[in-house]
């Protein structure tokens, strides 16, 4: 039985080499497990992927955090390189995983569980995999039906589904997620009881920042009791914030969507003297889905990200940009990311957070909208 004490995270994995050479590697079994047995790939011997034996990512391959350097400058931080290894650490039959999708809804969900499922049966011969309904709380909840609700509750409930190739054939095809999702509801200590009992020893979770400090957290008291189970956190987020990786799944479909929105404020704007159009995107920290939405319409007069500040009166300044603009056209459309000015919002609110720990932005877009009313009066 666990204790009653919560696990902390620990520190970063750092390993140091030569040149300035600094990798920030990934917690892995053999940190706490010594002498982990090993088995071939299976891949391998698969003559559907046999091709796949040379690429096998090497055990020291990293990717550099910085793709343009200097000849002079150190080598830098890098992160370990993902990929089919040669070696792994399960065999297949031995292989009890499961699935758990948590936070907020994003497109390519049941794509992922889908591709996850698949890859398991097909790739790596694995044929018990379960699907957690209800996030993390569905590991210990005790309803037997699936979750409305969704989100960690799948952890500790009896919520649970068997998924093969078969089950997930046509789920790519549907919006949201099969498994149910919620933020918040995790417990650590229950979740991982809930795993131990169940004899799971791959737990694969899909979320965003507040889930996959969860997944550290579970990772950490899994070590803390000598488990051997893999936990693979599989970012979720639409905005396309995280480095080193082409784009995050979900973004593609986000721009187009967007699209839909700035040619209609577009087509309104046209319409109306001295009208401006005024959409606001996703991005919380980035502004990529505005920016590549932006680049894509060809109806943007301006883009407002996180990463670029601005300020509103003075030469340079928006109120001057629309004015120009309202002169020169008669319309305009606006684009700003919802993270955008948020330091010039009144700092005197009170900040506060979502179940999942997220910091809850405030209104830029009706702001923005209000004081340009402002201005135009």
């Amino acid at each position: 039985m666990a204790s009653a004490a919560l696990p902390e995270i620990s520190k970063p994995k750092i390993v140091e080499g030569p040149g300035g050479y600094v990798l920030e590697d990934v917690p892995h079994l053999t940190d706490y497990i010594p002498d982990l047995p090993t088995y071939p790939n299976p891949l391998q011997d698969n003559p559907a992927y046999s091709v796949v034996k040379q690429y096998f990512v090497h055990v020291d391959d990293s990717v550099p955090q910085k793709v343009v350097v200097h000849k002079d400058d150190p080598k830098g931080i890098h992160f370990r390189r993902a990929g089919a290894r040669q070696k792994v650490y399960f065999h297949s039959d031995d292989v009890h995983a499961c699935i758990v999708t948590c936070g907020g809804l994003c497109p390519g969900l049941n794509t992922v569980v889908r591709e996850i499922v698949c890859g398991l049966h097909h790739m790596y011969g694995v044929k018990k995999v379960l699907g957690i309904d209800g996030g993390y709380k569905g590991f210990y909840a005790k309803n037997t039906e699936l979750d409305p609700e969704g989100g960690y509750k799948g952890f500790y409930a009896k919520n649970t589904v068997y998924l093969n190739p078969k089950v997930v054939n046509d789920i790519h095809k549907r919006g949201g997620t099969i498994l149910g999702t919620s933020r918040g509801g995790h417990d650590t200590l229950k979740i991982v009881d809930s795993i131990q009992d169940r004899g799971i020893n791959q737990v694969y979770i899909i979320g965003g920042d507040g889930t996959q400090r969860g997944a550290a957290l579970i990772f950490e008291e899994i070590r803390r009791r000598g488990l051997k189970v893999s936990v693979a956190g599989i970012p979720k987020t639409i905005d396309n914030d995280i480095p080193v990786i082409d784009k995050s799944f979900g973004f593609d479909t986000a721009v187009e969507e967007a699209q839909r929105a700035i040619n209609a404020a577009h087509v309104e704007s046209e319409s109306f003297e001295n009208c401006i159009g005024l959409v606001k995107l996703m991005g919380r920290y980035s502004g990529f889905i505005a920016m590549y939405a932006t680049l894509a319409s060809r109806d943007v007069d301006c883009c407002l990200i996180p990463e670029s500040p601005f300020y509103l009166e003075g030469p340079g300044g928006l109120f001057e940009y629309i004015e120009k603009r309202l002169k020169e056209d008669g319309h305009m459309v606006i684009v700003i990311a919802e993270g955008a000015g948020q330091e010039l919002l009144s700092q005197s609110i009170q900040s506060t957070t979502d179940a999942s720990g997220n910091k809850l932005l405030q209104d830029i877009g009706l702001w923005i909208s209000q004081s340009i009313k402002i201005l135009l009066i």
